[in-house]
């Protein structure tokens, strides 16, 4: 099977991207499964159902968040009612929502997705090894799914190599966001694991990680905090990672950049 995972979308400007292009990438990518991560979708804070919505109709099929998870009201709503949508598996149990969930592609395919929450330069969460231990306990690629797919929304590169080297062998894919910076480190490790340490942002690059730019760069420069930051708003670029699966182990064969629009440097997968 072939999927697609979605960096960080980011403001309006990424979403309006996403939901314009997504459709026709689907079918000139001969996509399964379509992941995104939409944490900061509404206005760089969190995640509303219309936004939601979209997102879905557009061809996402499964939305992952991160630690901006209960920045909207609403979200609370969609985390209990939308098992399309996901918060980190290692926030505490009792929160609304669930870290992982299992989905079927129209083909037919069984795909398990995880999200987990980083530790190092990130608020305080449980232990990320016993969340995906939890959830994976009794499933295996090649019997109960066909692909296994991890988000580890966190800031360590370290920290995202080390859970990718730990599932080799074990998920298809093991791919890093929030720092909204595509790596050029696609890869797949030994054990037959696809990795990229973090798959960018849907969002205006000419901009602070997608933050309209002033505003930082004069918190940076005067150590003092100003105005709400706002998305920039110029022309997004599209990025993420594809990967291509093995039919019967779920290991990935095949595994490359997308960058399509904006300002950074196209990559197109090839079929």
């Amino acid at each position: 099977m072939r999927f697609l995972y979605l960096g960080d979308i980011m403001g309006r400007s990424g979403r309006t991207a996403v939901v314009e292009r997504l459709p026709s990438l689907r079918v000139e990518l001969k996509l399964d499964f379509v992941v995104a991560n939409a944490e900061n979708a509404a206005g760089g804070f969190g995640l509303t159902e219309q936004i939601a919505g979209d997102l879905f109709r557009a061809g996402v099929d499964c939305i992952t968040t991160g630690n901006h998870a209960y920045d909207q009201r609403e979200e609370i709503h969609l985390y209990e009612n939308d098992h399309r949508v996901l918060r980190p598996a290692n926030f505490p149990r009792s929160n609304p929502g669930r870290g992982a969930g299992l989905y079927q592609s129209e083909a037919g395919h069984q795909v398990l997705v995880i999200q987990v929450h980083g530790q190092r330069f990130m608020n305080p969460m449980d232990d990320i090894p016993p969340a995906i231990e939890r959830e994976m306990e009794g499933i295996k690629m090649g019997r109960e799914v066909d692909a296994i797919i991890v988000d580890v929304h966190a800031e360590a590169t370290s920290e995202k190599y080390s859970v990718g080297h730990w599932l080799d062998g074990q998920v298809s894919l093991v791919v890093g966001t929030h720092t909204h910076v595509p790596t050029s480190d696609t890869q797949i490790f030994p054990g037959g694991t696809a990795f990229q340490c973090d798959a960018g942002m849907c969002g205006d690059y000419d901009s602070v990680i997608g933050m309209e730019k002033s505003g930082p760069v004069n918190s940076f420069l005067t150590k003092m905090r100003g105005p709400r930051m706002q998305p920039a708003a110029g022309p997004a670029t599209i990025c993420g990672i594809m990967v291509e699966t093995d039919r019967r182990s779920g290991l990935a064969v095949k595994a490359e950049p997308l960058r399509i629009g904006g300002r950074l440097s196209e990559a197109i997968p090839t079929i």
